[in-house]
């Protein structure tokens, strides 16, 4: 027995538990701590049922409630080392002050260097001379005319907060390293790994992120395939998705309601481009030319709640199928934003 419980789909959130009989694991948490419990509730999943967390890249829609998530259940996380390394970028704090905040800080600095300098001898002094001189340099040319410019600098860790979803660990220790995972295993795009009893091989997706990735997973000798964020549809994915009984394909967006909607035009270009989303478009020519037909049940997701309207979605798929007599019989379904789909079982 395999299942696939989509427990969000979409642009605010994206979340998946893929089950065996004997091994659970949630693929990204893009939803709150909270909302992921509550999510697995209404589907009858358990959390401390998961065996481990599965990331397929750093972007908020799927890492949003990862880390406390983890914390909370003391489970590991499997990434690339890329998506690993950007997430803990996101992740570093950070904070910001005025230009003229930050020259007050450099005068400081020089001043404490200099007072802690007094009684060196004359070669050290002129060391730190040329080290001023150098400090001096770099802030003449970072000037600028607006008092109010902002640049970054490191901040206290002690100033993080972190929400979290129930008393998993001391506040201090989070707040010390808001990455703080219990474990975290590295896998690569292109080579197969396992979970328990269930095989997992991950391709590489065409996205704006580190090291994006697609799943295939198999488990008595059932196949379920998850393919989201994708620009276009290369050859190594059409391939992945070959003889696959569960496929969790994107359908983002509607192309004229993305042109015609509300997104500023950067944005309608990055979700257009090669390294955006799937339109229904794309996925049906997908479907209609490249797709071999094996699936028990097509799952739509991802879809934009402003760019796309599920029955077009849906109607776009099932236009591509109906030319091939032989693939009647997949079942096309519409994972959603707003509430666990009803879970896939084979």
């Amino acid at each position: 027995m395999m299942r696939m419980t989509v427990l969000a789909s979409g642009s605010k959130g994206n979340s998946t538990v893929i089950s065996s009989s004997r091994t659970r694991v949630l693929v990204d948490a893009g939803l709150s701590c909270r909302e992921l419990l509550r999510r697995m509730a209404m589907a009858g999943e358990a959390p401390e049922a998961l065996d481990a967390i599965l990331i397929t890249h750093e972007h908020q829609d799927h890492i949003a409630g990862l880390a406390v998530l983890a914390r909370r259940l003391k489970i590991p996380v499997f990434f690339t080392e890329p998506t690993h390394r950007a997430w803990v970028r996101m992740l570093t704090p950070r904070t910001t002050m005025t230009y003229a905040a930050w020259l007050d800080h450099v005068q400081r600095e020089k001043e404490a260097r200099a007072a802690a300098v007094a009684g060196e001898a004359a070669a050290n002094l002129e060391a730190i001379a040329s080290i001023s001189a150098e400090s001096a340099e770099v802030a003449e040319a970072n000037r600028s005319d607006d008092p109010q410019a902002m640049m970054e600098l490191p901040v206290d860790p002690d100033e993080i907060e972190d929400e979290l979803c129930g008393p998993v660990q001391t506040a201090a220790s989070v707040k010390a390293d808001p990455a703080q995972l219990p474990a975290v295993e590295y896998f690569q795009a292109g080579t197969q790994f396992s979970i328990g009893d269930i095989d997992i091989t991950p391709f590489t997706i065409p996205h704006d992120a580190a090291d994006p990735c697609g799943f295939v997973f198999e488990s008595e000798g059932i196949r379920m395939a998850l393919a989201t964020d994708l620009g276009y549809m290369p050859p190594n994915v059409k391939a992945a998705l070959k003889r696959i009984d569960v496929l969790l394909l994107e359908a983002n967006h509607d192309l004229e309601m993305l042109r015609d909607g509300p997104y500023p035009w950067s944005v309608k270009q990055r979700v257009l481009s090669r390294v955006g989303h799937l339109s229904n478009d794309a996925t049906a020519e997908f479907l209609q030319k490249d797709y071999d037909g094996g699936a028990t049940w097509i799952v739509l997701g991802h879809l934009s709640e402003s760019n796309n309207a599920p029955e077009l979605a849906r109607m776009a798929a099932e236009q591509a199928l109906v030319h091939h007599p032989a693939l009647l019989g997949n079942r096309v379904v519409l994972a959603g934003q707003a509430a666990p789909l009803e879970p896939i079982t084979l």
